[in-house]
């Protein structure tokens, strides 16, 4: 799946410690070198790659919905890339939100 450049299209992040001092799930590609956020096109893609995520054992964790737009102006602020991913946690697109 990609993400059609629709910016009022509605994803699903990880938000990390959605009760505390909530942010989203990052991810760092030691490859790469690149922080991304990964993102999804359904929730149950969310839940099914959480496990294969990179995450403090202490926190809580949970799949959000965000609008897009939204989504790409944090992560251009941040310096953020977005991976969109399946449920395997596999890549399927790779977006630079400050291009």
């Amino acid at each position: 799946m990609t993400l059609p450049k629709d910016e009022n299209l509605w994803v699903w992040v990880v938000v990390q410690d959605p009760e505390g001092n909530e942010q989203f799930l990052g991810q760092h590609d030691e490859k790469g070198g690149v922080s991304f956020i990964p993102v999804f096109g359904e929730k149950e893609d969310a839940q099914a790659a959480l496990h294969g995520l990179a995450r403090d054992e202490g926190l809580k964790y949970q799949p959000q919905a965000i609008l897009y737009k939204e989504l790409v102006n944090h992560a251009a602020a941040s310096g953020f890339q977005l991976f969109v991913l399946n449920g395997q946690g596999q890549i399927l697109e790779k977006i630079d939100p400050s291009s």
